[in-house]
């Protein structure tokens, strides 16, 4: 999706960061040229080499000269629990319950959209990152299946915009969805609830897939939101 405005090296950043970071570049994949991405996001070469320079700084891609030289995408590293439950505290209520009121309506309207435009490709994309959740045997990996299941339904839908505005939703939030504590919803109760909104898609219902959409984001911030206000109070005592 190009930028609103060229010449944004920190919105490059950030998106490269998310796509990376969700799992949508995979370790060890090349990423396209210079000049190609340039193109995607409608920035100057210049641009783009800033960023890419920025997250070889972070150690998220390293480059390599010669033949079959490119920049590839390095091995992930998990972000460690102290962090993930830092950044919560840091989220008022108040955040927390406006990206919950952002999240259904994109993923509510995505679900919809998908139910009816969606073909058969789609519908096995969304097979594919459900039995990957039951597979997955760390955080990391059951956080990107989660992602990739929601951004594939927003693909489905067919909707750049859709599917641009649930990644950036993943990459702020989906992290947090999976801090482990008591409590935290399990990957099988999650499973059964994705596998009930791709039946409602592939049976073309919109308003069951909508509805139990928002119902599974609404489910997990409000656990989160939960979360947050033990752990304030575990501070106070």
């Amino acid at each position: 999706m190009r930028l609103r405005q060229e010449g944004r090296t920190e919105e490059v950043v950030r998106r490269l960061i998310e796509v990376i970071d969700l799992g949508l570049f995979a370790e060890g994949e090349q990423l396209p040229s210079e000049s190609e991405l340039a193109m995607q996001f409608g920035v100057a070469t210049v641009t783009l080499r800033e960023a890419l320079a920025y997250l070889r700084e972070r150690g998220l891609i390293e480059t390599r000269r010669g033949r079959n030289g490119g920049s590839f995408v390095c091995p992930p590293v998990e972000i460690s629990e102290e962090l993930l439950f830092s950044r919560l505290t840091e989220m008022s209520a108040l955040e927390l319950r406006d990206l919950c009121d952002e999240h259904i309506a994109i993923s509510g309207t995505a679900a919809r959209l998908a139910a009816k435009r969606s073909a058969r490709e789609h519908h096995a994309r969304l097979e594919h990152y459900i039995r990957a959740l039951g597979e997955a045997t760390t955080r990391m990996e059951r956080r990107r299946a989660d992602a990739r299941f929601h951004i594939e339904i927003a693909v489905a839908a067919q909707s750049v915009r859709l599917t641009h505005a649930e990644m950036s939703l993943q990459a702020e939030i989906g992290e947090l969805l999976w801090i482990p504590v008591s409590g935290a919803q399990s990957p099988e109760a999650v499973q059964q609830e994705h596998r009930a909104i791709a039946d409602a898609i592939v049976a073309g219902d919109p308003n069951l897939a909508g509805a139990l959409a928002e119902a599974h984001v609404t489910r997990g911030i409000k656990r989160l939101i939960d979360l947050r206000l033990n752990l304030l109070a575990q501070e106070e005592e």
